[in-house]
Protein backbone atom coordinates (compact mmCIF):
# COMPACT_ATOMS: atom_id res chain seq x y z
CA UNK A 1 0.00 0.00 0.00
CA UNK A 2 1.53 3.20 -0.99
CA UNK A 3 2.32 5.36 2.11
CA UNK A 4 0.63 8.72 3.05
CA UNK A 5 3.25 11.18 2.03
CA UNK A 6 3.36 14.67 3.82
CA UNK A 7 6.80 15.27 1.66
CA UNK A 8 7.16 19.29 1.41
CA UNK A 9 8.09 18.83 -2.39
CA UNK A 10 8.88 16.64 -4.73
CA UNK A 11 4.94 16.12 -3.76
CA UNK A 12 2.19 13.66 -3.77
CA UNK A 13 0.18 13.67 -6.94
CA UNK A 14 -3.17 11.81 -7.92
CA UNK A 15 -2.93 8.10 -8.65
CA UNK A 16 -4.83 8.66 -11.90
CA UNK A 17 -1.67 10.79 -13.19
CA UNK A 18 0.88 8.76 -12.09
CA UNK A 19 -0.75 6.13 -14.47
CA UNK A 20 -1.23 8.15 -17.42
CA UNK A 21 1.98 9.46 -17.35
CA UNK A 22 3.27 5.96 -16.79
CA UNK A 23 1.64 4.44 -19.98
CA UNK A 24 2.50 7.81 -21.68
CA UNK A 25 6.14 6.69 -20.98
CA UNK A 26 5.45 3.40 -22.57
CA UNK A 27 3.84 4.74 -25.38
CA UNK A 28 2.56 8.31 -25.72
CA UNK A 29 -1.01 8.38 -27.25
CA UNK A 30 -0.69 5.50 -29.05
CA UNK A 31 2.64 6.52 -31.51
CA UNK A 32 4.69 3.93 -30.38
CA UNK A 33 6.96 6.36 -28.54
CA UNK A 34 7.39 7.06 -25.35
CA UNK A 35 6.72 10.99 -23.97
CA UNK A 36 10.67 10.92 -23.31
CA UNK A 37 11.47 10.68 -26.28
CA UNK A 38 9.25 13.01 -29.18
CA UNK A 39 10.26 15.95 -30.46
CA UNK A 40 8.84 19.05 -28.42
CA UNK A 41 8.06 20.21 -31.80
CA UNK A 42 5.87 17.37 -32.55
CA UNK A 43 2.58 18.07 -33.14
CA UNK A 44 1.78 15.66 -30.44
CA UNK A 45 4.09 18.19 -28.13
CA UNK A 46 2.74 20.84 -29.34
CA UNK A 47 -0.84 20.28 -28.68
CA UNK A 48 0.07 19.19 -25.09
CA UNK A 49 2.08 22.60 -24.56
CA UNK A 50 -0.88 24.53 -25.90
CA UNK A 51 -3.42 22.48 -23.91
CA UNK A 52 -1.17 23.17 -20.50
CA UNK A 53 -0.56 27.00 -21.18
CA UNK A 54 -4.71 27.25 -21.94
CA UNK A 55 -5.66 25.42 -18.91
CA UNK A 56 -3.64 27.07 -16.51
CA UNK A 57 -5.24 30.30 -17.34
CA UNK A 58 -8.53 29.15 -17.58
CA UNK A 59 -8.36 28.24 -13.39
CA UNK A 60 -6.83 31.02 -13.05
CA UNK A 61 -9.67 33.33 -14.43
CA UNK A 62 -7.25 34.87 -16.30
CA UNK A 63 -7.86 33.72 -20.26
CA UNK A 64 -8.12 36.84 -22.23
CA UNK A 65 -7.26 39.27 -19.65
CA UNK A 66 -3.59 40.21 -21.24
CA UNK A 67 -1.94 36.84 -19.77
CA UNK A 68 0.74 34.51 -21.09
CA UNK A 69 1.34 31.35 -19.35
CA UNK A 70 4.97 29.94 -19.87
CA UNK A 71 6.81 26.68 -19.16
CA UNK A 72 10.34 27.52 -18.09
CA UNK A 73 13.25 25.94 -17.16
CA UNK A 74 15.73 26.37 -13.66
CA UNK A 75 12.16 27.11 -10.72
CA UNK A 76 11.25 29.52 -9.03
CA UNK A 77 15.36 30.05 -8.19
CA UNK A 78 15.90 31.39 -11.26
CA UNK A 79 12.66 32.94 -11.21
CA UNK A 80 13.95 35.07 -8.28
CA UNK A 81 16.86 36.39 -10.64
CA UNK A 82 14.29 36.64 -13.96
CA UNK A 83 11.98 38.60 -12.42
CA UNK A 84 14.34 41.48 -11.34
CA UNK A 85 16.14 41.15 -14.91
CA UNK A 86 12.88 41.93 -16.13
CA UNK A 87 11.04 44.73 -14.32
CA UNK A 88 13.58 46.21 -12.00
CA UNK A 89 14.72 49.46 -13.27
CA UNK A 90 15.42 51.66 -9.68
CA UNK A 91 13.67 50.26 -6.91
CA UNK A 92 11.48 47.34 -6.06
CA UNK A 93 10.00 46.55 -2.29
CA UNK A 94 10.06 42.91 -0.97
CA UNK A 95 7.67 41.42 1.75
CA UNK A 96 10.33 38.64 4.02
CA UNK A 97 8.17 36.15 4.97
CA UNK A 98 10.74 33.46 5.15
CA UNK A 99 13.91 31.77 3.18
CA UNK A 100 12.27 32.05 -0.39
CA UNK A 101 11.81 35.23 -0.31
CA UNK A 102 15.14 36.28 1.56
CA UNK A 103 16.25 34.20 -1.39
CA UNK A 104 15.01 36.20 -3.70
CA UNK A 105 15.76 39.64 -2.39
CA UNK A 106 19.28 38.35 -2.66
CA UNK A 107 18.85 38.36 -6.10
CA UNK A 108 17.06 41.62 -7.01
CA UNK A 109 19.78 43.25 -4.88
CA UNK A 110 22.08 42.61 -7.96
CA UNK A 111 19.77 44.51 -10.22
CA UNK A 112 18.54 47.67 -8.37
CA UNK A 113 17.91 49.46 -5.20
CA UNK A 114 15.72 46.68 -2.83
CA UNK A 115 13.37 48.32 0.13
CA UNK A 116 12.15 45.63 2.26
CA UNK A 117 8.90 47.17 3.14
CA UNK A 118 7.96 44.32 5.81
CA UNK A 119 9.60 41.27 7.42
CA UNK A 120 8.74 38.84 10.04
CA UNK A 121 12.98 37.65 10.66
CA UNK A 122 12.97 39.08 13.92
CA UNK A 123 10.68 35.70 15.15
CA UNK A 124 12.20 33.27 12.38
CA UNK A 125 9.68 34.43 10.19
CA UNK A 126 6.57 32.88 12.70
CA UNK A 127 4.01 35.56 11.90
CA UNK A 128 2.95 37.47 8.63
CA UNK A 129 3.69 41.00 9.24
CA UNK A 130 0.68 43.45 8.92
CA UNK A 131 -0.26 46.99 9.38
CA UNK A 132 2.35 47.95 7.00
CA UNK A 133 2.90 50.62 4.29
CA UNK A 134 3.46 50.28 0.68
CA UNK A 135 6.01 52.74 -0.04
CA UNK A 136 5.40 54.66 -4.12
CA UNK A 137 8.03 54.73 -6.83
CA UNK A 138 8.50 51.25 -6.77
CA UNK A 139 8.48 49.05 -10.31
CA UNK A 140 7.15 45.98 -8.68
CA UNK A 141 6.17 44.79 -4.92
CA UNK A 142 7.44 40.85 -4.17
CA UNK A 143 5.76 38.56 -1.97
CA UNK A 144 5.79 35.14 -1.36
CA UNK A 145 1.98 33.38 -0.83
CA UNK A 146 2.79 30.15 1.37
CA UNK A 147 5.72 29.61 3.28
CA UNK A 148 6.86 25.44 3.36
CA UNK A 149 9.50 25.72 5.96
CA UNK A 150 7.83 27.94 8.50
CA UNK A 151 3.99 26.87 7.52
CA UNK A 152 2.86 30.61 7.63
CA UNK A 153 0.42 31.40 4.27
CA UNK A 154 -0.77 35.26 3.22
CA UNK A 155 -4.66 35.21 3.42
CA UNK A 156 -4.42 39.02 2.29
CA UNK A 157 -2.17 40.80 -0.51
CA UNK A 158 -0.39 44.26 -0.46
CA UNK A 159 -1.90 46.68 -2.83
CA UNK A 160 0.22 48.82 -4.39
CA UNK A 161 -0.04 51.52 -7.86
CA UNK A 162 3.30 48.98 -9.28
CA UNK A 163 2.66 45.41 -10.32
CA UNK A 164 2.03 43.00 -7.81
CA UNK A 165 4.99 40.07 -8.18
CA UNK A 166 4.27 36.33 -6.12
CA UNK A 167 6.17 33.16 -5.14
CA UNK A 168 3.44 30.60 -5.13
CA UNK A 169 5.33 27.99 -5.38
CA UNK A 170 3.73 25.70 -2.75
CA UNK A 171 -0.07 27.25 -2.62
CA UNK A 172 -0.45 27.61 -6.40
CA UNK A 173 -4.07 26.40 -7.49
CA UNK A 174 -4.52 25.63 -3.91
CA UNK A 175 -7.19 28.42 -3.77
CA UNK A 176 -9.32 30.65 -5.17
CA UNK A 177 -8.06 33.97 -5.72
CA UNK A 178 -8.39 37.07 -7.68
CA UNK A 179 -5.35 36.57 -9.61
CA UNK A 180 -5.71 39.31 -11.61
CA UNK A 181 -4.29 41.71 -8.88
CA UNK A 182 -0.98 40.16 -10.33
CA UNK A 183 1.01 41.45 -12.60
CA UNK A 184 3.80 38.28 -12.35
CA UNK A 185 2.86 35.02 -10.74
CA UNK A 186 5.97 32.10 -10.65
CA UNK A 187 5.32 28.77 -9.26
CA UNK A 188 7.92 25.32 -9.13
CA UNK A 189 5.29 22.75 -10.28
CA UNK A 190 6.62 20.20 -7.29
CA UNK A 191 4.35 21.23 -4.43
CA UNK A 192 0.69 21.37 -6.26
CA UNK A 193 1.05 20.61 -9.97
CA UNK A 194 4.13 18.25 -11.28
CA UNK A 195 7.58 16.38 -11.06
CA UNK A 196 10.25 19.01 -10.59
CA UNK A 197 11.74 20.53 -13.60
CA UNK A 198 8.92 22.31 -15.33
CA UNK A 199 8.63 26.52 -13.43
CA UNK A 200 4.92 27.81 -14.04
CA UNK A 201 4.80 31.69 -15.00
CA UNK A 202 1.99 33.56 -15.56
CA UNK A 203 2.82 37.27 -16.57
CA UNK A 204 0.66 40.27 -17.41
CA UNK A 205 2.43 41.24 -21.08
CA UNK A 206 1.45 44.94 -20.69
CA UNK A 207 4.69 44.93 -17.82
CA UNK A 208 6.97 44.22 -19.70
CA UNK A 209 9.81 46.23 -21.98
CA UNK A 210 9.91 48.47 -19.14
CA UNK A 211 13.76 48.34 -18.47
CA UNK A 212 16.29 50.11 -19.94
CA UNK A 213 19.26 47.01 -19.59
CA UNK A 214 19.69 44.24 -21.78
CA UNK A 215 18.81 40.86 -21.20
CA UNK A 216 19.88 37.96 -21.98
CA UNK A 217 17.45 35.76 -24.37
CA UNK A 218 17.41 32.93 -22.00
CA UNK A 219 16.56 35.25 -19.35
CA UNK A 220 13.81 37.47 -21.41
CA UNK A 221 10.04 37.00 -20.64
CA UNK A 222 9.41 38.69 -23.80
CA UNK A 223 11.44 35.83 -25.72
CA UNK A 224 9.70 33.52 -23.88
CA UNK A 225 6.49 34.45 -24.50
CA UNK A 226 6.97 35.28 -28.15
CA UNK A 227 8.13 32.18 -28.67
CA UNK A 228 4.93 30.12 -26.68
CA UNK A 229 7.74 28.61 -24.34
CA UNK A 230 8.93 26.96 -27.18
CA UNK A 231 12.99 28.95 -27.05
CA UNK A 232 14.49 26.16 -26.05
CA UNK A 233 13.60 22.66 -25.52
CA UNK A 234 10.89 22.65 -23.02
CA UNK A 235 10.97 19.75 -19.88
CA UNK A 236 8.66 17.98 -21.95
CA UNK A 237 8.10 15.32 -19.54
CA UNK A 238 7.51 17.31 -16.67
CA UNK A 239 5.17 19.78 -18.65
CA UNK A 240 3.20 16.70 -19.57
CA UNK A 241 2.41 15.44 -15.95
CA UNK A 242 1.98 19.10 -14.98
CA UNK A 243 -1.07 19.08 -17.97
CA UNK A 244 -2.34 15.99 -16.54
CA UNK A 245 -2.53 17.34 -12.99
CA UNK A 246 -4.17 20.59 -14.21
CA UNK A 247 -7.06 18.22 -16.17
CA UNK A 248 -7.48 16.15 -12.67
CA UNK A 249 -7.93 19.78 -11.11
CA UNK A 250 -10.48 20.64 -13.80
CA UNK A 251 -12.08 17.53 -12.79
CA UNK A 252 -12.54 17.92 -9.38
CA UNK A 253 -13.97 21.19 -10.18
CA UNK A 254 -11.36 23.70 -10.28
CA UNK A 255 -9.96 25.57 -7.38
CA UNK A 256 -13.08 26.28 -5.59
CA UNK A 257 -13.73 22.80 -5.10
CA UNK A 258 -10.11 21.73 -4.14
CA UNK A 259 -10.29 24.50 -2.01
CA UNK A 260 -13.04 23.59 -0.03
CA UNK A 261 -11.34 19.84 0.68
CA UNK A 262 -7.51 21.68 1.41
CA UNK A 263 -9.41 23.63 4.17
CA UNK A 264 -11.02 20.56 5.68
CA UNK A 265 -7.68 19.11 5.86
CA UNK A 266 -6.11 21.94 7.71
CA UNK A 267 -8.40 22.40 9.89
CA UNK A 268 -8.52 18.67 10.71
CA UNK A 269 -4.96 18.72 11.80
CA UNK A 270 -4.98 22.03 13.71
CA UNK A 271 -7.94 21.07 15.39
CA UNK A 272 -5.75 18.26 16.89
CA UNK A 273 -2.57 20.74 17.13
CA UNK A 274 -4.65 22.75 19.82
CA UNK A 275 -6.35 20.11 20.98
CA UNK A 276 -3.65 17.74 21.94
CA UNK A 277 -1.38 19.01 24.73
CA UNK A 278 1.51 17.15 23.57
CA UNK A 279 1.32 19.19 20.74
CA UNK A 280 2.15 22.80 20.25
CA UNK A 281 2.08 24.94 16.63
CA UNK A 282 5.13 26.95 15.38
CA UNK A 283 3.07 29.89 13.92
CA UNK A 284 2.22 32.13 16.64
CA UNK A 285 -1.18 33.53 15.29
CA UNK A 286 -3.72 31.11 14.08
CA UNK A 287 -4.74 33.63 11.04
CA UNK A 288 -1.62 33.33 9.56
CA UNK A 289 -1.47 29.32 9.22
CA UNK A 290 -0.60 27.91 6.18
CA UNK A 291 -3.62 25.46 4.66
CA UNK A 292 -0.43 23.69 3.02
CA UNK A 293 2.50 23.23 5.38
CA UNK A 294 1.25 22.52 9.01
CA UNK A 295 4.23 23.17 11.38
CA UNK A 296 4.36 21.94 14.90
CA UNK A 297 6.33 19.85 17.38
CA UNK A 298 5.69 18.13 20.47
CA UNK A 299 5.48 19.72 23.95
CA UNK A 300 7.98 16.98 25.67
CA UNK A 301 11.08 16.67 23.55
CA UNK A 302 11.38 12.95 25.69
CA UNK A 303 8.94 11.58 23.52
CA UNK A 304 10.13 12.17 20.03
CA UNK A 305 11.38 8.48 19.41
CA UNK A 306 7.84 6.99 20.71
CA UNK A 307 5.86 9.55 18.17
CA UNK A 308 8.30 9.09 15.45
CA UNK A 309 7.56 5.10 15.93
CA UNK A 310 4.04 5.62 15.88
CA UNK A 311 3.91 7.69 12.61
CA UNK A 312 6.23 5.37 10.58
CA UNK A 313 4.40 2.91 11.50
CA UNK A 314 1.22 4.01 10.54
CA UNK A 315 2.98 4.53 6.63
CA UNK A 316 3.72 7.97 7.04
CA UNK A 317 5.84 9.57 5.13
CA UNK A 318 7.90 13.04 4.89
CA UNK A 319 6.60 14.30 8.14
CA UNK A 320 10.21 16.08 9.77
CA UNK A 321 10.58 19.65 10.24
CA UNK A 322 13.01 21.40 8.31
CA UNK A 323 16.21 21.95 10.27
CA UNK A 324 15.91 25.70 10.51
CA UNK A 325 12.54 24.94 12.35
CA UNK A 326 12.59 21.23 13.94
CA UNK A 327 9.82 19.23 14.79
CA UNK A 328 7.40 18.06 12.23
CA UNK A 329 5.37 19.47 9.11
CA UNK A 330 2.65 17.93 7.90
CA UNK A 331 2.61 19.11 4.02
CA UNK A 332 -1.16 18.69 2.86
CA UNK A 333 -1.17 19.58 -1.18
CA UNK A 334 -4.27 19.14 -3.62
CA UNK A 335 -3.67 15.64 -4.01
CA UNK A 336 -3.08 14.66 -0.47
CA UNK A 337 -6.23 12.65 0.40
CA UNK A 338 -8.13 14.04 4.12
CA UNK A 339 -7.67 10.07 5.26
CA UNK A 340 -4.15 10.81 5.34
CA UNK A 341 -4.15 13.48 7.93
CA UNK A 342 -7.02 11.57 9.38
CA UNK A 343 -4.12 8.78 10.23
CA UNK A 344 -1.96 11.56 11.32
CA UNK A 345 -4.38 12.84 13.80
CA UNK A 346 -4.80 9.39 15.17
CA UNK A 347 -1.15 8.73 15.11
CA UNK A 348 -1.10 12.12 17.82
CA UNK A 349 -4.01 10.69 19.40
CA UNK A 350 -1.98 7.30 19.98
CA UNK A 351 0.66 8.83 21.27
CA UNK A 352 -1.61 10.86 23.73
CA UNK A 353 -3.14 7.58 25.07
CA UNK A 354 0.54 6.11 25.40
CA UNK A 355 2.00 9.34 27.29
Amino acid sequence: MKKHNFSAGPCILPAEVFQKAADAVLNFQGIDLSILEISHRSAEFVAVMEEAQHLALSLLGLSDKGYKALFLQGGASTQFLMAAYNLLENKAGYINTGTWSTKAIKEAKLFGEVVEIASSKDQNFNYIPKDFSVPSGLDYVHCTSNNTIFGTQLKEFPTSEAPLVCDMSSDIFSRALDFSKFGLIYAGAQKNMGPAGATLVIIKESILGKVSRSIPSMLDYSVHTGKESMFNTPPVFSVYVSLLTLQWLQNKGGISAIEKANTEKAELIYSEIDRNPLFTGFVANKEDRSNMNATFTLTDASLQSTFDGLWKEAGINGLNGHRSVGGYRASMYNALPKESVQVLVEAMQQLEKQA
